[in-house]
């Protein structure tokens, strides 16, 4: 569609200047305040409708522009939250940019062709992500595809993430004196040890799949005093949630076992929120695919193994979801750092923005307007929820 090539080349500068601002001025996770405003501001000037502050996250939001005419919802995740000391390392300012580009462009066309486009801005994705508490108050029930696309190294189809639940275990024992008394202690320090050693035990014992990393935040104060209080936590991995939340069960039976061996007493809660594995619908990826070939991407590679965890994993269990990523064309390129936060504002940087925007855009207007490409869709979606 014509108009929506036009319209991308038109918004360009526009978002190639808003993502620059999101890198100069980073913002961690619910304290996005000037990254949402200024994002929003530019939508309500593109004529959306925005409610701000939903699921009780402050730095949310959601943008609706109507056709008020029928047809499909068509849904764009924009993630705007930065890392600690890296800023924008994971390229959150283009992430936004791009969906916020596909919606406005999109939105040029709906008078015509019918239907809804909502861009929802969703905070803190790199810790406590809010899709997991909008997914779970209903707010993508009436949604009917959700798309989003990450910047990476290279291209990739949109694949699998891992579900995840973040756990924290907290031990309470009985200080004394390390040596005169050691006897009359009880050592929180030492459950926490023993919580390790039964959970690296634990690992011959799970799919390969399974992923178990954590850290002690607290152990003592004083070597000849013994610890009354030490806590661990954990992130729990595996590739679906049915199977993640039997190891879960085991880890905590650990951590039950370990508060008896030392005669601790044991508080176990969920440090952050939990994500769910990530369902790609293959007929919304292919399209996406052939419209990111359509905007100038000469290779996309099949989607690659990973062992992370994306809050999209939740919406992708409510409606159809895709999470490619489009590349910098430079493998190996390492998120997470500052060179990868740097290249998000250089010339590459901002075509990929334009690319991301209009390929997304172009998907929005095929399930549109492709009554059978969007059955097939939503046939895809049943059928990978009943596996």
């Amino acid at each position: 569609m014509q108009k929506l090539h036009t319209t991308v080349h038109e918004l360009k500068t526009s978002l190639c200047k808003i993502s620059d601002d999101l890198f100069e001025h980073p913002e961690l996770g619910d304290q996005e305040f000037r990254s949402m405003g200024i994002l929003v501001d530019f939508l309500k000037q593109h004529d959306f409708e925005v409610e701000t502050g939903l699921v009780n996250r402050e730095t949310s939001f959601k943008a609706v522009y109507d056709s008020k005419k029928s047809g499909p919802t068509i849904a764009y995740m924009a993630e705007y939250d930065a890392l600690p000391v890296v800023g924008h390392g994971c390229g959150h300012n283009m992430i936004a940019t791009m969906s916020v580009g596909a919606g406005i462009a999109l939105s040029k066309v709906l008078d015509q062709i019918g239907g809804k486009v909502i861009v929802f801005g969703t905070p803190a994705e790199e810790t406590n992500g809010a899709k997991v508490p909008m997914a779970e108050a209903g707010l993508f029930d009436e949604v009917d595809v959700a798309m989003m696309v990450h910047p990476g190294d290279v291209s990739t189809e949109s694949g699998e993430s891992l579900a995840m639940d973040a756990i924290q275990f907290e031990f309470f024992g009985k200080t004394s004196h390390a040596a005169a008394s050691p006897e009359k202690g009880i050592n929180a320090l030492d459950s926490v040890i023993q919580l390790f050693n039964g959970i690296n035990a634990l690992r011959q014992h799970v799919t390969p799949d399974v992923r178990i990393h954590g850290i002690i935040t607290e152990g003592g104060m004083a070597a000849n005093v013994v610890p009354d209080y030490a806590v661990a936590q954990f992130y729990v991995r595996a590739k679906e949630r049915t199977y993640l939340n039997t190891v879960v069960e085991q880890v905590k039976q650990i951590a039950n076992g370990a508060a008896t061996m030392t005669g601790a007493t044991l508080k176990i809660s969920n440090y952050e929120l939990s994500y769910d594995d990530m369902c790609t619908n293959q007929i919304l990826s292919d399209q996406f695919n052939k419209n990111l070939h359509q905007a100038g991407e000469t290779v996309i590679q099949p989607a690659k193994k990973s062992y992370g965890s994306i809050d999209m994993g939740n919406v992708s269990h409510v409606c159809p979801a895709i999470h490619p990523y489009i590349g910098f064309g430079q493998p190996g390129f390492v998120a997470h750092t500052t060179e990868f936060a740097n290249q998000t504002i250089t010339e590459t940087g901002h075509e990929v923005i334009a690319r991301g925007a209009l390929s997304l855009a172009l998907t929005g207007a095929d399930v549109i307007t492709q009554p059978n490409l969007l059955d097939q869709i939503k046939i895809a979606f049943i059928e990978a929820q009943k596996k």
